[in-house]
C-alpha cells in the first residue's frame, strides 16, 4: 500500500500533462484548443509554433513524473523534481496568464506534493 495513493494521483496528473500536450501541440488552432485556451482562430494561428512548445515541454513533464510512477519508492527524487516543477510553472502561470492555471496545474502538484510526502 505505502506509495500507491501517491502514485495513482501522480499517474493522473501526468495524463492531465499528456492532455495539455495534446491540446497545445495537435489541437491549438483547433475549435478543441480555441476553446479550452480561449483563443480566436487568430490569435492561435499567430501563436502556435510557442503553443507546440509548451506542448513538447508538458510532454516532458509528463515522462518524468511517469518514470518515477515506474520506479516506485525509488523514484521519490525524481516525482518530487517534476511535482516541483510543475507547482512553481503552475503559480508561474496563475499568477501571469490565468488565474485558472492555479487550479488545473499548481494545485494537483501541490496535493501530489502532500501525498508523496505523507507517504500515503
Amino acid at each position: 500500500m505505502f506509495n500507491s495513493i501517491s502514485n495513482i494521483v501522480i499517474a493522473l496528473i501526468a495524463l492531465l500533462h499528456i492532455y495539455i500536450l495534446v491540446l497545445e501541440m495537435f489541437l491549438w488552432d483547433k475549435p478543441a484548443g480555441r476553446r479550452a485556451f480561449g483563443h480566436t482562430a487568430e490569435m492561435a494561428a499567430a501563436s502556435k509554433i510557442l503553443a507546440a512548445n509548451q506542448g513538447l515541454y508538458n510532454g516532458f513533464l509528463a515522462a518524468g513524473l511517469l518514470w518515477g510512477v515506474y520506479l516506485g519508492a525509488a523514484g521519490f527524487d525524481i516525482k518530487v523534481f517534476f511535482l516541483t516543477c510543475i507547482l512553481v510553472a503552475g503559480v508561474y502561470g496563475g499568477f501571469t496568464a490565468k488565474r485558472k492555471i492555479l487550479l488545473i496545474q499548481a494545485a494537483p502538484a501541490c496535493i501530489g506534493l502532500a501525498l508523496l510526502f505523507l507517504k500515503v
